[in-house]
Parts: structure tokens; sequence; C-alpha cells
């Protein structure tokens, strides 16, 4: 490939992936709270002089991890975006914005070479941590080997394994080399928060830095104040921060599991943002006439399925899982359950990628099919109905989070029309603390019920949720938490990870997601249309489909006068 070729491929691989569903526009739009949406930014409210206020961030699930390097879900990040800080940021048009850099390398400033093997990192020389001890290049080197040290049960390791020969030229200036180009690893980096080396490398366990999770210590817009355990997280802001803003005083991230409640205190004002789940389509028609409330639903990455766990013997059975996706009636979860507010799908990615492939076979809800299916494959009803075959019974456990109502009139559904092939299947939903801890990191369920962002940021790689190296029940770094293995994904995961060309990468993935619906190691549902619930007064807030929460530009929040 010719160095103007890769020249022109590097922006598409963020511009490609813009979701405009909210009609932004670059650079003559300023997003002036969602009372009044996008407008010409000459026009957008004037942030205070300095953090007055708060924002209380309401979540149904809570947030339990805050080392950011160790595997995590998607409800801690919200934390992550203001307590800690990557090298860069990843903007809601899908483009890197620096953080902890004074600029995003890339080949048109010199800061990646031609061949995308040698990078040039210039820091922020302005960056402390809340201690007040300053963030070097040594942090960044730190964290590097940290991830690549095969005894810490990283989140990720895919890309960062590939950095080598790391050179520390200042306190604010390092270089390092690529065994091999990695297309992924801009996205990668603008998802992987830095931690101190002067606090973690005195941790008798990295993946267990007691007195860090106690009080973690990063380099963000807020800093720690406390967290009580089943009830709430409170930041509050820096005042030596690097960046724009805080310009709230404070962040409390409020958990309430009970997915009612949270809209009810949305309703009364307790609550100023709904995350994650968002309000639930049953309240949807009732929430957009709340006064001084602005309610819309918006494109999510993630994408709602049944996890099977491969290490379960009976769904080492290819049989079992396809029959299992012929007996869930899809239709009806989403139409009235959901109130056809979610869109079907048969991918891991969301159709607005440019990788998505729209020609996968089109799930059918078939139950006959289905029990011909198992019959053939020697799976044969015992005396109270359950099927069984070679001494294993057909019957596990489905989780997720207690408390979500809609996803439990779901596994009720899926309860019946299973139960109607000879499959049973038990409810088991555990509080989030537990659900999303080592039950599910560590691959300790049966089957679960979950939303997932396969993606890293703009980008389609899935590597840590489909690779055999992402196992971490085995040892592996990633979350390849359905102990997935299959050779032909890894090849295509690494193929198209080995360059920028966008039609390689595209092959690549589109028939990775043909073998994915083959296989079926999870069975996909549908794409989120979140019920997003703002105060009307709430300036700064930018929905992102970038990122994992839309707490990620908190530091620019702030209420209209």
């Amino acid at each position: 490939m010719s160095e103007d070729r890769r020249n022109e491929t590097i922006p598409l691989l963020t511009s490609r992936r813009r979701l405009l569903a909210l009609g932004a526009s670059a650079g003559a739009l300023a997003w002036a709270g969602p009372k009044m949406g996008w407008i010409p930014a000459a026009e957008a409210a004037t942030p205070p002089s300095k953090p007055t206020g708060q924002a209380v961030i309401g979540l149904s699930q809570e947030p339990t991890v805050f080392m950011p390097l160790l595997a995590h879900i998607e409800v801690d990040e919200g934390v992550y975006f203001n307590l800690f800080s990557p090298l860069w940021r990843v903007d809601e048009k899908g483009e890197f914005q620096p953080d902890l850099v004074a600029e995003v390398p890339t080949l048109e400033n010199g800061g990646i070479s031609a061949d995308g093997l040698e990078w040039h990192l210039k820091l922020n020389d302005k960056a402390k941590w809340h201690d007040g001890t300053p963030f070097t290049a040594d942090d960044v080197k730190f964290n590097i080997e940290l991830i690549q040290n095969p005894k810490f049960l990283a989140g990720r390791r895919s890309g960062i394994d590939l950095i080598q020969d790391i050179k520390i030229l200042g306190p604010s200036e390092l270089t390092f080399k690529l065994k091999s180009p990695y297309a992924p690893l801009p996205s990668i980096i603008s998802w992987t928060f830095l931690v101190p080396k002067h606090l973690l490398e005195k941790a008798a366990d990295f993946n267990k830095p007691e007195a860090f999770l106690a009080n973690p210590v990063g380099t963000g817009a807020f800093k720690w104040v406390e967290r009580v355990p089943g009830d709430h997280i409170t930041l509050a802001a820096s005042d030596a921060y690097h960046g724009k803003g805080p310009y709230l005083e404070k962040l409390i991230f409020k958990y309430v599991p009970d997915l009612t409640v949270l809209y009810t205190q949305f309703q009364t004002g307790d609550v100023d943002y709904i995350g994650i789940q968002g309000i639930t389509p049953d309240h949807y028609e009732e929430a957009k006439s709340l006064a001084d409330r602005v309610v819309t639903p918006v494109p999510q990455p993630f994408i709602e399925n049944i996890a099977f766990n491969l290490g379960n013997p009976i769904f080492q059975d290819a049989a079992v899982r396809e029959a299992l996706y012929l007996a869930m009636d899809k239709q009806s979860i989403i139409e009235q359950i959901y109130y056809g507010l979610p869109s079907p799908t048969e991918s891991f990615l969301p159709r607005q990628s440019w990788a998505f492939n729209p020609d996968l076979p089109k799930h059918a809800f078939d139950q006959e099919k289905a029990r011909k299916l198992l019959d053939d494959a020697g799976w044969k009803p015992g005396a109270d109905g359950v099927r069984e075959k070679d001494g294993k019974r057909l019957e596990f456990t489905n989780s997720t989070t207690a408390g979500n109502h809609v996803r439990e009139q779901a596994q009720q559904l899926l309860q019946q029309t299973w139960g109607d092939i000879g499959a049973r299947m038990t409810i088991k939903n555990l509080p989030p603390a537990v659900m999303w801890g080592d039950y599910w990191n560590l691959s300790q369920f049966d089957t679960t019920m979950v939303g997932i962002d396969f993606m890293v940021g703009p980008d389609p790689d899935a590597t840590q949720y489909f690779a055999s190296t992402g196992i971490v029940a085995k040892g592996g770094a990633g979350n390849n938490t359905t102990q997935y293995a299959n050779p032909d994904v890894d090849k295509l995961l690494a193929d198209g990870a080995a360059t920028v060309d966008i039609e390689k990468r595209k092959a690549a993935y589109v028939k990775m997601q043909e073998l994915t619906r083959k296989d079926l190691p999870f069975l996909p549902i549908f794409q989120y249309a979140m019920v997003q619930g703002v105060k009307g007064k709430l300036e700064g807030f930018t929905p992102n489909v970038n990122v994992q929460e839309n707490c990620w530009n908190a530091c620019t929040w702030f209420w209209a006068s």
C-alpha cells in the first residue's frame, strides 16, 4: 500500500462510523442541552466561571470496579471518564481529541511513521494526578507494561501487547514501536484510562490493589470523594484539571436497581440523567410529556443477546444453540415487551458501523423445526418433558441484573417458548455487583441476558469478545466470557486489525459476522434504542455512540440559569 493510500484510509476509520441520528454537523453547531438541541455555536449558553451545583446520574447497575485496566462492564466507564483520563478521547463525531497528550499522533503530524510502526507521543505537561503528583511519560510506560504483564488480569490486551521498545525522551515525551501495524490501536487507546505509577507500583497485588480501590486517584476533571456501596458514588471538581471544565462542583452516581423506581426519581427531579438502560419502553409515552424533561430514543451500539457459556457441555452442541434460537420469539420480545423501539439484528455490530453485514440469515420463530433439530441430534424428551442426551438434561439457568422488569418479562417469555421444545430454563437474577463480577467475567454462569457494545469506540474490532486469547476463565485477557474459540475467527480478527486498508478490513469483519451467526456463541436479539432522559436545563450534555456511557463529557455539563 502506498503512503498516500494510508493517509486516505486512516480518517475513514472514524468518519464512516459517525452516527448522525441527532442531526449534528461538525463545526457549525453546538449542543446547547437537550432542551434546545444543536444550535449555532454563537448562541450556546456560557458556562460558569467556577464549578457550581451538582448533577445526579441515575444508574440501574452499580459501578464496582475502580481500577480501569481490569476487566469491567460499561457502567464503570461512566465513572472512569470523569475520574481518569486516556491519552486521547473519541468525541460524538467519532474523531479523536487530545487528553493526556498535547496532540493526537497521526501520519500527517509525524506522530506515526508511514509504515504505522513507530509512534511519538508528546504529553500534556499540565496534567497532574489528583494527589498533586505530575503525570509523566513514566506513567505511560508503567501502564503499557502492566497491561502486557501476563499475571495481570487486563480487561483488554489486544494491540497494547504489540508495543515494544518504549523510550522515554523526557518527562513529557516518549516513543515506542509496534511489532506489526494494528489499525484498532487508536480506538483502543481512547478507551484505556491510565493509573498512577507512584501508587500502583506499591501494590502487593496488581489485580487487587486494595488501597487504590478504596481511594482511586486519577487525572480526570473530578476527584474521588466517597462510595457508599449499594447507594452512590460522589466525585468533586478537581481544581487542577488540565482540560476544559469542570463546571459542576459534584457528580453523584446514584444506584437505583429497580428501573421503575429510577424512572419515578427522574419524574420527581431526584435524578437529572438516566444512563445505561435508560427509561424503560413501557414508560416512554408518559415520559415524553414530562415538564422540563427531554426524553428521546437514541440509537446505541449495544446488542441485546443471550450469551452462552460454552464451557457448559450442553451448549457445546451446536444443535442446542440453534434450536434455542429457533424457539426464541424475537418479534414478540421486541414488539410486545420493548414497544417496537429497538431493531432486530443478526450481527454483533450495530447497523451504523461501516463493517456491518446486512446479508446474514434472518431469524425465524419455528418451534417445530427446533424440536426436529433436537430430535435428530439425540436430545430425547424425558419423563418430565425435559430433553436428555448421554445422561445430561437440557436444563440451565439464565441470569441478568435483578430489578430490570423489562428483561424479566423477556426471560419469562423465553422460559415459556424454550420449555415448549423441552428445554428447561430457570431464572437466576442477581444484584449487579454479583452479576457483573466474577460470575460474568470468569464465566461462572450458564446463560445470561446482556447488552454488549462489541466494538472499541468507532472501530469494529471485537477481539476482546471473540478471540480465544480473551477467555479470562482460561487465563486470557479480554471479555470472551462465552469461552468461544474458533481458529477462523481468530485469523479474521488478526487480519482485520493488521491493515489500515478499509476494504480489506471490512471483508474480514463481514466474513466474521457470517461465522458468529452460524456458530451462535450468543443469540442476537436487537440493537438498542435507549430512551434517554435528561433535565431540560442541563447544558453541555452530548450523546456519543462511540463510548459506552453518556457521562463521557460531564466535565462540560452545567446548569442554565
